[in-house]
């Protein structure tokens, strides 16, 4: 397992998210099963809370962060189960979905395109592998049916700001500045003292400010940072 998370990491994954989702894995994996590959979203704003998808040599499994990331959701399907799978690409991302005997259809969508080609090629294998008993897992030749999508721009809706009182923080003093000036969050309501909800909503309205341009990405990433060190 550990030798195939090392081929997962050279794909432009994220080691945190893949480490999480490991973790959480390990008292889930039944005897003599494997995992094969791990796909994370990533879509075109910040995903906080991304979903993943997880191929073994037994099944395919589902996750989905719950409670502001406090749990997570397993769903998992057995690839005896699985009637097809295909993958679309777009600009953005790429679609992975597969189909069950029970007509029942699932799409994780944007996945980064290795990594969807990648939960593509491997759920091939296995699929070939139950019709094929016999055979090796020799790596597939078959040419990948991929669907290309024409070139779309997506319009992503922007949320008019009438009061920035409501969103705009406190100034955040430098080192140079007196060192007895109270912090800016140390002014309000203590971020150890806020619910998951109100860290998750301070959270969006910086970043609110930085699609605004009223604040740097640094300034923003340390904002970031100190809050998702309380969720």
């Amino acid at each position: 397992m550990i030798e195939n998370l090392k081929k997962i990491l050279n794909e432009d994954q994220d080691p945190k998210a893949i480490e999480k989702i490991t973790a959480k894995l390990a008292n889930l994996l039944m005897t003599n099963e494997e995992v094969g590959y791990i796909a994370v979203q990533k879509k075109p704003a910040v995903t906080i809370l991304p979903d993943s998808i997880v191929v073994t040599n037994k099944r395919i499994i589902l996750c989905k962060p719950k409670n502001l990331g406090l749990s997570m959701e397993f769903v998992d399907y057995d690839w005896d189960d699985i009637a097809a799978s295909f993958v679309k690409e777009g600009i953005l991302g790429s679609d992975f979905t597969f189909s069950t005997k029970s007509d029942l259809t699932h799409t994780v969508d944007y996945l980064p395109k290795n990594q969807a080609r990648k939960l593509y090629t491997y759920a091939k294998e296995q699929l070939d592998l139950l019709k094929n008993p016999n055979a090796t897992s020799a790596p597939v030749v078959e040419e990948i049916k991929i669907v290309e999508t024409e070139p779309e721009v997506e319009e992503i809706a922007t949320e008019e700001v009438t009061n920035f009182s409501e969103i705009i923080p406190a100034t955040i003093y430098t080192s140079y500045e007196d060192p007895k000036v109270e912090s800016p969050i140390s002014s309000e309501k203590k971020l150890g003292d806020l619910s998951q909800e109100e860290l998750f909503e301070k959270l969006q309205n910086y970043k609110k400010l930085l699609d605004n341009g009223l604040i740097m990405q640094g300034e923003y990433d340390a904002l970031k940072k100190e809050i998702l060190s309380y969720m």
